[in-house]
């Protein structure tokens, strides 16, 4: 879990939870899910997330005296940035191939679509 928590304790736990998962994955999740509405790349997503991590890392620094310029956390908070921001990406993506293209294509699963027939 260390690799997640700049501050060890209930209060790092916390802090990191808050900030990092609830709210930062809440808005990657529907930045995922406006991406895949506008009918965008998921490689664009990725890109994006990117930027949105560093500027979550850098609020984090302001906010609550974090390291700024930590590779570590960079990349560990980025990871569940991107993976959130993807599941939200795909779910919408299968509710708009299985939705706009009926005759075409069912669902198979929460994150996945087949071809009828």
């Amino acid at each position: 879990m260390s690799l997640f928590l700049e501050h060890g304790g209930a209060s790092g736990l916390v802090q990191f939870l808050v900030f990092t998962v609830i709210l930062g994955g809440g808005a990657a999740y529907l930045a995922g899910r406006a991406l895949a509405l506008g009918w965008k790349s998921a490689g664009l997503l990725i890109f994006y997330m990117v930027i949105f991590t560093a500027g979550l890392r850098f609020l984090d620094f302001a906010l609550f005296e974090s390291e700024l310029l930590s590779l570590k956390y960079y990349l560990s908070h980025g990871l569940i940035v991107v993976a959130l921001a993807l599941l939200g990406y795909r779910l919408t993506r299968v509710s708009q191939m299985v939705t706009q293209y009926p005759w075409l294509y069912e669902r198979s699963g929460p994150l996945s679509w087949r071809s009828k027939g």
